[in-house]
C-alpha cells in the first residue's frame, strides 16, 4: 500500500488551483458577454421596428463584446455591397471585460480568509486565467463569422490576447501589493509616468467638454436627427457615453500638436483644419474645430501637455532631491518615454477605421501622438526636474554655524579693590572671615549695601573679628552691578609708573603688632 507524499499532495493542490483559475477566466468572459447580451436584447425589444430576430441581437452583442477588446469588425450590409471595416472601439465599453479579468486574476492569487489553500504561481495565474478567458473568446469569434458583424481575424489574434494578458497581469500585480521595481530610478519614473498620463488625459477631457459646450447647438441637432423615438435616442446616448474616453484621448492628441485625422488627407491640429473632412452626423463629432487656420483659442490647447509635463517633471525633481543630476535627468527622460508609450497605446485604441475609402483613417495617429509626448517630456520635463531638484537641494544645505566671540581680556584690579570686594561678599553671606590687618591696616570691613552689619565681639585688638551668624539663613541676593569705584579716594591706593617684574621680590609688609 502506497501513501501519498507531501510533494504529490502539493502538486495536486497546485493543479487544482490552476484548473480553478482557468474556470474563473471562463466565467469572467461569460459574465461580460452576458451583460452586453442583456443590454442589446433590451434595446431590441424596446425598438418599435425590431428586425433580425433574437439571433441578430445575439450576433450584435458578440460583435460589440469583441469590439470592446480592440477587435475590428467587418460590416457586410453596406449600401455599396462591399465590406467596410469598423475599428473604433468604445473605450468605456471595454471597462467591464477588463475589470472582470482583473478581478478573476486577483481573487485567484489572493488567499483571502482561507490562507491554507494552495495557490498557483503569479505566472501560472496569468496563464490560467487568460487561457480560460481566451477559450470563450475563440468560441465567440467563430460564432460572429455567421452574423452581420464578423470579426477580423488578424486583429482578433493580436489585440484580444494582449488585452486579456494585460488585465490578468494587472490583477496579479494588485494581489501582490502593487510592488514597484527595486531600483529607485525606475520606481520614480513609473510614478511620474502615471501622474503625467492622468493629467494629460484629464486635460484632454476638459478640452473635449469645452468644445462640445461651445458647439452645443450642432450637437443637439445631430442627436435629434439620428433618432426620433425614445428608444433610439437612449441607444445613441449610451453610445455617446461609451465614446467619452475616446474623446478625451482625441483632445489630448490635439493639444500635443499632431492632432487627429478626419479621413484620408484631412488633419485637425491647433494650427488649423486642413482638407475637407468626411465625418458622419454624430453628437461628439460636432465638437470638431471649424475649417481654416487656428486662432489663439485653438493654440490654448497646448496648455494641456504643458501642465502634464510640468507635473511630471515636478514629481521627478521632488523625488530626486538627494540624487546626482545625471540620475535625475535620466529618470525624467525615462518617464517621458514611458508616458509616450502609454499615449501611443491609447491613441491606437481610440482611433481606427470607420469604413472604406476616405473613412479608412479616423482618429489620432498612434506613433505621432507617442513621439510628441516624448518630445514634450524631453524638452521641458527634464529641465523642470533638474530645476526642482536644485531648489530642493537648496533647502537641504546645512546652515553655517555662528562664529565664536572671544572673551574680553581681564583687567588687573588693585589689591585694595579686590580685598574690599571680598569683605563685601563675606558680609553678604554672613560667614566670618579673618581680616589681614597687616595688608590693610587702614581699611575697615564695610558692610555690603543693604546687608546686615557685622558685629565684632572681644576686646583683644589682635584677635580676629568674629561675625555673629544670623539665626536664620538669609537669601542670597542677585549679583550687584559693577561698582564705579574712584581709586583716587582710596587711602590705600598708590599709583605706580611701571609693573614689577616677576623675579623682583615684593617688599615685606610693615609690622603693625609692635
Amino acid at each position: 500500500m502506497t501513501h501519498p507524499t507531501e510533494h504529490s499532495l502539493v502538486q495536486g493542490g497546485r493543479s487544482a488551483a490552476l484548473a480553478t483559475a482557468c474556470v474563473r477566466g471562463g466565467v469572467a468572459a461569460g459574465l461580460g458577454l452576458g451583460a452586453l447580451a442583456v443590454l442589446v436584447t433590451a434595446a431590441w425589444i424596446s425598438s418599435p421596428y425590431p428586425d433580425g430576430g433574437p439571433g441578430g441581437a445575439l450576433h450584435v452583442a458578440s460583435g460589440l463584446w469583441l469590439l470592446a477588446h480592440g477587435v475590428d469588425l467587418v460590416r457586410t450590409d453596406t449600401l455599396s455591397g462591399l465590406p467596410a471595416p469598423l475599428g473604433i472601439a468604445p473605450m468605456l465599453l471595454a471597462a467591464l471585460p477588463v475589470w472582470l479579468v482583473h478581478r478573476a486574476a486577483r481573487d485567484t492569487l489572493d488567499p483571502g480568509d482561507d490562507g491554507d489553500r494552495p495557490r498557483p504561481s503569479p505566472s501560472g495565474t496569468v496563464a490560467a486565467v487568460a487561457g480560460g478567458y481566451l477559450l470563450v473568446a475563440a468560441v465567440v469569434v467563430v460564432y460572429s463569422e455567421s452574423g452581420p458583424l464578423p470579426a477580423d481575424l488578424i486583429t482578433a489574434g493580436l489585440w484580444l490576447p494582449a488585452v486579456v494578458l494585460g488585465a490578468a497581469g494587472a490583477g496579479v500585480w494588485t494581489a501582490l501589493g502593487r510592488p514597484l521595481p527595486g531600483q529607485r530610478q525606475a520606481a520614480a519614473a513609473l510614478r511620474a509616468t502615471g501622474l503625467g498620463l492622468v493629467t494629460l488625459c484629464g486635460g484632454g477631457a476638459v478640452l473635449a467638454a469645452v468644445s462640445l459646450a461651445w458647439h452645443a447647438g450642432e450637437a443637439q441637432a445631430a442627436f435629434t436627427g439620428l433618432a426620433g423615438e425614445w428608444s433610439g435616442r437612449a441607444a445613441v446616448l449610451l453610445l455617446v457615453l461609451a465614446l467619452l474616453p475616446n474623446a478625451a484621448v482625441w483632445g489630448a492628441a490635439y493639444g500635443l500638436g499632431p492632432g487627429f485625422t478626419l479621413g484620408t488627407g484631412v488633419l485637425a491640429t491647433p494650427l488649423g483644419l486642413a482638407g475637407d473632412p468626411a465625418v458622419p452626423a454624430f453628437p461628439l463629432l460636432a465638437a470638431l474645430p471649424a475649417e481654416g487656420r487656428g486662432t489663439w483659442v485653438h493654440w490654448a490647447a497646448a496648455a494641456v501637455p504643458l501642465a502634464a509635463t510640468l507635473v511630471q517633471g515636478w514629481r521627478v525633481g521632488r523625488t530626486a532631491k538627494g540624487w546626482p543630476a545625471r540620475d535625475a535627468a535620466l529618470t525624467a527622460l525615462a518617464s517621458a518615454w514611458g508616458c509616450g508609450a502609454a499615449v501611443a497605446v491609447l491613441a491606437a485604441a481610440a482611433g481606427g477605421p470607420l469604413g472604406s475609402g476616405r473613412l479608412s483613417a479616423f482618429g489620432p495617429v498612434w506613433w505621432q501622438a507617442g513621439a510628441a509626448t516624448v518630445l514634450w517630456g524631453a524638452c521641458l520635463g527634464v529641465p523642470v526636474a533638474l530645476t526642482v531638484r536644485a531648489w530642493g537641494r537648496r533647502a537641504l544645505r546645512p546652515k553655517p554655524l555662528p562664529l565664536s566671540v572671544p572673551a574680553p581680556a581681564s583687567v588687573p584690579v588693585p589689591a585694595s579693590v579686590s580685598a574690599s570686594a571680598s569683605a563685601s561678599a563675606s558680609a553678604r553671606t554672613g560667614i566670618g572671615e579673618p581680616f589681614d590687618l597687616e595688608t590693610q591696616p587702614d581699611a575697615a570691613p564695610d558692610a555690603a549695601p543693604g546687608g546686615p552689619a557685622p558685629q565684632a565681639t572681644g576686646t583683644d585688638p589682635g584677635t580676629p573679628a568674629a561675625v555673629t551668624r544670623p539665626s536664620a539663613p538669609t537669601p542670597v541676593p542677585a549679583p550687584a552691578p559693577a561698582l564705579d569705584l574712584d581709586l583716587d579716594d582710596d587711602p590705600g591706593y598708590e599709583p605706580y609708573d611701571y609693573l614689577p617684574a616677576a623675579w623682583e621680590p615684593s617688599p615685606p609688609p610693615p609690622d603693625t603688632k609692635t
